[in-house]
């Protein structure tokens, strides 16, 4: 029987990469002539990959992003980031011993991600983090990015994981209504990047802190969900 299986999305879930993702928004809305964002303005552009956060604040600016002024803008924002990685991102409190204790108990990890596949293994490698996932996938992977439920259904697949036997692990709406779309149970932290509670788009769970993602936790999810 093939082992079970927790699927972690990357920023706002496993890493706190908010300080770097900032930094290299903001280097590229000024290499564009616009004004910087800050910390709160920051949550209502992130969820979606580096392309679609640009656009975001570009249009909270009102300034018009055309298609190949998009892809140079989203080209100076991949150079600074991938420059700078790790910089100051931190995997969040409690989340390497979550890891620790469901890996004792024969939990395959893996890690189903918007940020593009070369970025996420570059800052997971970084952080000495990757030998712990079985995969790490991003939107150019499998040619699909969340909220399409086979982006995590193939995660699982490609880490030899049990779709029936999965939990996902996320801090966004998209986090959530992707596995809800792959009948899988969502455990949603509320420390992530969404600028309304993750409560309102109604998880399995919600956590604030990693040491609520125990192993009875687990167990208790997916359980329900094979019944």
């Amino acid at each position: 029987m093939p082992r079970p299986i927790i699927v972690f999305d990357l920023d706002g879930t496993l890493v706190d990469t908010a300080p770097d993702l900032l930094d290299s928004l903001n280097h590229t809305l000024v290499t564009g002539g616009l004004a910087e964002v800050d910390d709160s303005a920051f949550r209502r552009f992130v969820g979606m990959g580096g392309k679609i956060m640009i656009e975001r604040a570009y249009a909270a600016q009102k300034k018009a992003l055309a298609g190949e002024e998009h892809e140079r803008m989203h080209d100076v924002f991949l150079g600074h980031y991938t420059q700078n990685i790790p910089g100051r991102s931190q995997p969040y409190p409690g989340v390497v011993a979550a890891m620790d204790r469901l890996a004792s108990e024969g939990y395959l990890l893996a890690v189903c991600t918007n940020k593009y596949e070369s970025l996420a293994v570059g800052l997971i490698e970084a952080l000495g983090l990757s030998n712990r996932f079985a995969a790490i996938s991003g939107p150019e992977t499998f040619g699909i990015r969340k909220p399409d439920p086979r982006h995590l259904t193939e995660t699982i697949a490609l880490a030899g994981g049990d779709a029936s036997r999965a939990i996902m692990v996320g801090d966004s709406r998209t986090d959530i209504d992707t596995a809800k779309a792959a009948g899988i149970p969502v455990v949603a932290v509320d420390f992530g990047y969404t600028d309304r509670h993750v409560s309102e788009f109604e998880p399995s769970v919600v956590i604030s802190h990693y040491d609520e993602l125990t192993l009875d936790l687990a167990r208790k999810l997916i359980t329900a969900t094979s019944r």
